[in-house]
């Protein structure tokens, strides 16, 4: 059981100011994904299609008034409605690689408690593997059981976390639009260095949010959950989706550049 996750920042204009996918690399990576043909769970990000959103309605934020709940809750069904069209796109070019990709809404079965899933039937994502499936869900705004914040989002992180450990997977591959996790931005320091292994002793120094429009944390919450996999002896490995070649490589068990997290 292998399990993927498609980076938003590569299957999205991340930075647009409205919705829009990267046609060209979408392309790209559901043809690369395709040389994979065992039992596989896709997982992609929200790119600009969820974060802008999500943060504009400041989802997970604490409500104080009705006002500000009435916005929340229009937040939250434009949210979902937004991924749920993103992911319309992905699993549309997946099926067209031949890929009997499924689109599987996580708000639908997944709820929070203080933005941590804590009801989730997996038998449902399970069953669609057993039965030949390739089920690809993705990071939402989902209801949350702490009455002060009522919603929340779920990273793609958090749910290859979850379901690695309830699904047992064997291998997990993380496709970002950087060649892993660097000792500084490389997007912005020429000099940054790539560490190969990260582990729960490394050094790392990690800014919250790297990026404005990301309200899943960036780099430095996949790590956090990451690390958390590792602990149940799942290793993980973050690699640069936009290079290609990479994605097809590291689902053909070939050797790709990048981060291993144990």
């Amino acid at each position: 059981m292998m399990i993927v996750k498609l980076g938003g920042s590569a299957l999205t204009i991340k930075d647009a100011n409205e919705p829009t996918v990267d046609e060209t690399n979408l392309n790209r990576i559901a043809e690369e994904v395709s040389n994979y043909n065992d039992d596989m769970v896709i997982v992609h990000g929200a790119g600009s299609f969820g974060h802008i959103l999500a943060k504009k309605y400041g989802i997970g934020g604490k409500i104080t008034n009705a006002q500000e709940n009435l916005f929340k809750i229009e937040g939250l069904s434009l949210t979902q409605s937004s991924m749920q069209l993103l992911n319309y796109y992905v699993v549309s070019k997946l099926q067209e690689k031949g890929i009997p990709a499924i689109g599987i809404k996580p708000s639908s079965f997944i709820i929070t408690e203080n933005q941590r899933i804590t009801v989730c039937d997996t038998n449902i994502v399970k069953r669609y593997v057993d039965e030949g499936f390739v089920p690809v869900l993705y990071g939402d705004a989902v209801l949350d059981l702490n009455e002060d914040i009522k919603f929340a989002i779920i990273s793609g992180d958090q749910l290859i976390t979850y379901f690695a450990k309830a699904l047992k997977a064997d291998k997990v591959i993380l496709s970002s639009d950087v060649d892993g996790i660097f000792t500084d931005n490389p997007k912005t320091n020429p000099d940054a260095k790539l560490i190969e292994v990260v582990t729960k002793d490394t050094q790392l120094t990690l800014t919250e949010n790297e990026n404005q429009a990301d309200v899943t944390g960036g780099m430095a919450g996949k790590i956090r959950e990451l690390l958390e996999l590792a602990d149940e002896g799942i290793e993980s490995m973050i690699i640069n989706a936009e290079k290609e070649g990479n994605l097809k490589s590291a689902v053909s068990g070939k050797e790709v550049k990048g981060t291993i997290i144990k």
